[in-house]
């Protein structure tokens, strides 16, 4: 047993304690489960390497290791642990994000050696809800995205992630990762739309994360030029439907504190905020 507090890198053979730690908060770590349920703590299937904190023998806090940097379950200690980890590892990852005072304090204390950020969202409020609004019926519209339909929704995620973390997901590697991930949500019948006349995406958006106990939206977008017309909350009750019918008992999402037009359309949706989180961009 050991007895004092110690950091180290897990292995597949601690995966039934790591999912314990992250079935303590399963609505904030919904997408590092979900990645862990169907990868393991293998770092090639993952993706990246899962730290751990041992406080007595114990694991008591994570610390996903990949193309996000993501603290689970992590109080001061464990944060200084973690920071130190990765401070001798050098930054891989493209963001820190997750529960704002974990995050706040990984990233004050990595700043001076990781420094500076491109941009830091110190206040994105966590919402969730676990049924359908009362006064807003869901947009009959929207449905599935179809595999066929993969160069039509394509532009539309291209065009909402830029718009959201001010880069293209196209840099680097010419979009090949992130086309992946598009086919992966959609082969998977987690990307959700609606098509005008002409078969253009007017709306979308996707359950990026799931669990069998939470699931996560994420990439919600109105074309510009369809803003305003009142679509994104019967939009937003449609992709609640599926989600709760099909995939988890609660649904969360977390938005930037200043976007106070889609703030509003998910507190008319039903969703309440229950926490926040940060997130540091390179």
């Amino acid at each position: 047993m050991l007895t004092q507090t110690t950091s180290r890198v897990l292995e597949p053979s601690d995966l039934d304690a790591a999912l314990a730690v992250l079935d303590r908060e399963p609505v904030a770590n919904a997408f590092v489960a979900s990645r862990v349920q169907i990868a393991g703590l293998d770092p090639w299937r993952l993706g990246g390497e899962m730290w751990g904190f041992y406080e007595h023998g114990m694991l008591t806090s994570l610390c996903y290791a990949g193309a996000n940097l993501v603290p689970i379950c992590a109080g001061p200690r464990a944060v200084r642990a973690f920071a130190d980890r990765a401070r001798r590892a050098g930054r891989r990852c493209s963001s820190i994000v997750g529960p704002t005072e974990s995050t706040a304090l990984l990233w004050r204390l990595l700043e001076p050696h990781w420094g500076p950020a491109r941009e830091v969202r110190s206040h994105q409020p966590l919402m969730v809800t676990d049924r359908l609004p009362a006064d807003i019926a869901p947009d009959p519209y929207v449905r599935r995205v179809r595999k066929d339909e993969m160069e039509t929704i394509m532009p539309a995620c291209v065009a909402m992630f830029t718009e959201e973390v001010g880069i293209s997901p196209l840099a680097g590697d010419g979009g090949l990762l992130y086309q992946a991930r598009v086919a992966e949500l959609v082969g998977s019948g987690r990307s959700f739309a609606r098509f005008d006349e002409h078969g253009k995406v007017v709306f979308k958006a996707e359950i990026g994360a799931a669990t069998d106990r939470a699931c996560q939206i994420q990439g919600v977008w109105v074309a510009p030029e369809h803003r305003g017309k009142g679509l994104a909350a019967p939009g937003m009750a449609a992709v609640l439907r599926y989600a709760l019918a099909d995939v988890a008992p609660v649904v969360s999402l977390y938005v930037n504190d200043y976007n106070t037009a889609a703030r509003r359309t998910y507190q008319r949706v039903g969703f309440q905020e229950i926490g926040a989180f940060t997130s540091v961009l390179f």
